[in-house]
């Protein structure tokens, strides 16, 4: 019988970690029993072309072997399709192969990334998660973890830019870099129909359906990846305010600090005017955001 599941592989994620790691963690999963096929991308955005063939070829099962940006790419590639399953259809399902710089998603679940995801898989461990429709002026975008503008959108700018074969060491100059030309921004939004007649000058404005960013940075502690619902976090504080209190942000307690507005919603209009750098699930682009949208439960993940 021919398999429904795809490995979607970039063997170059991790700075070549991956094609490292790639042979043996695909043969633990065929002695398992599990059955797949393989295709490899060969250049940023092949992963979306890939899963967009495999899903109108009948696949329904993919995994992710990479990074966060393997597993955006794939979403990418069954949505809008995927999202119009026929009524008693399951939705399609992902898993995970961390085999790059980190899976952010995937550690709302667990700090034991590749062994727990194997096991998932193996296992046939899955459960339904939301997908995050993002409308810009150029078309639209799908993911499953977070958005973000300001403060860490700027810093993963510009480590894409400059310090990208640095990687660890050049996100930690970026860091830096971003405290000290540290800048806020009014960044206008409406919520489910409600806005606010004064927002405040924000440093940092995530849009999250998973809790963590970045491996370890629990941004959104109230996320819930199947609630229905997109978690808004946003932080106002000045640059040594924030810089005082940003290592909060790995354990979550950030978001006690008095100048933190949190909220949720299932449609947000974004009314910023003007294209914004932002960060999406580990892919830095700009765009002129207009939209976010929830499609509840349009994904399985294996976890």
């Amino acid at each position: 019988m021919t398999p429904d599941t795809l490995a979607i592989v970039n063997p170059a994620a991790g700075f070549g970690k991956c094609a490292e790691l790639l042979g043996p963690a695909l043969e633990r999963l065929r002695q398992a029993g599990i059955a797949f096929d393989v295709a490899e991308t060969h250049h940023a955005g092949h992963a979306t072309q890939l899963a967009r063939e495999a899903y109108a070829a009948g696949y329904r099962r993919f995994i992710g072997v990479g990074g966060d940006g393997t597993s955006f790419e794939i979403v990418n590639g069954l949505f809008p399709e995927a999202a119009s399953v026929h009524e008693g259809d399951e939705p399609p399902a992902l898993g995970f192969l961390p085999l790059g710089t980190g899976n952010s998603f995937l550690r709302d679940f667990t700090k034991d990334g590749v062994e727990y995801a194997t096991q998932a898989i193996i296992a046939g461990r899955e459960r339904p998660c939301d997908v995050i429709k993002l409308t810009h002026t150029q078309g639209t975008l799908y993911y499953i973890n977070i958005l973000s503008l300001g403060f860490v959108a700027d810093v993963c700018t510009l480590a894409n830019a400059r310090f990208k074969k640095l990687g660890a060491a050049g996100y930690g100059l970026a860091v830096v870099s971003c405290l000290a030309r540290f800048r806020k921004r009014v960044l206008p939004f409406t919520m489910d129909g409600f806005s606010e007649a004064n927002p405040p000058a924000t440093a940092l404005l995530i849009f999250n359906n998973s809790k963590y960013t970045g491996g370890n940075m629990m941004l959104a502690p109230s996320a819930d990846s199947g609630d229905g619902l997109i978690d808004i976090v946003r932080w106002s504080a000045g640059r040594f305010d924030f810089l005082w209190n940003f290592r909060k942000c790995y354990d979550g307690t950030h978001v006690y600090h008095p100048l933190i507005f949190q909220g949720r919603a299932r449609r947000i209009e974004l009314n910023f005017g003007q294209p914004m750098d932002i960060m999406i699930d580990g892919e830095v682009m700009t765009v002129e955001l207009q939209t976010l949208e929830v499609l509840p439960s349009a994904l399985r993940v294996m976890v």
